[in-house]
């Protein structure tokens, strides 16, 4: 019993060790995975934090032409391009942009946005809750993900 009390003690000191020295990650280190809800022409890496349970940073990669349709969070979503271009448009002020490498676009939680990959493209996404994704139809209605995907296969 004290072993198995020990064991667990040094696994949390080990893990709470590991977030105060922080986290270091080169790019050939990042495991990338399909998401279920998303296209299957976006994968991503969990950088830091759990997507499922809190606030995260998650690494993305999108193939040329890759479309995540019309949709909202819960989280504010924030949205920095590392290569490649993205295309964001917003649906209720009809505002739209271009960005490349640099390029940033924050929409606050339950801001409808669709996302698209013009060419390949690779970005962080970071939230300041756990992630999640509801796609509308065209009147702003809120659609299960299999309806809003199979439209744009």
């Amino acid at each position: 019993m004290r072993f198995a009390a020990t064991v667990i003690a040094c696994v949390f000191v080990a893990y709470a060790h590991a977030e105060e020295v922080g986290v270091l990650r080169k790019m050939p280190e990042n495991k990338f995975v399909s998401v279920p809800g998303l296209p299957s022409c976006i994968t991503q890496a969990v950088e830091s934090g759990d997507p499922t349970k809190g606030p995260s940073v998650i690494l993305f990669k999108g193939k040329a032409g890759c479309l995540i349709p019309w949709h909202w969070h819960t989280p504010t979503e924030h949205v920095m391009v590392v290569s490649g271009s993205v295309k964001v448009q917003m649906r209720v002020n009809g505002g739209s942009a271009a960005l490349g490498p640099g390029g940033y676009a924050m929409m606050p939680g339950k801001h409808v946005h669709q996302f698209t990959c013009p060419s390949a493209c690779t970005g962080f996404v970071s939230s300041d809750a756990p992630f999640d994704i509801h796609y509308v139809d065209a009147a702003g209605k809120e659609i299960a993900a299999e309806a809003a995907l199979a439209k744009k296969r």
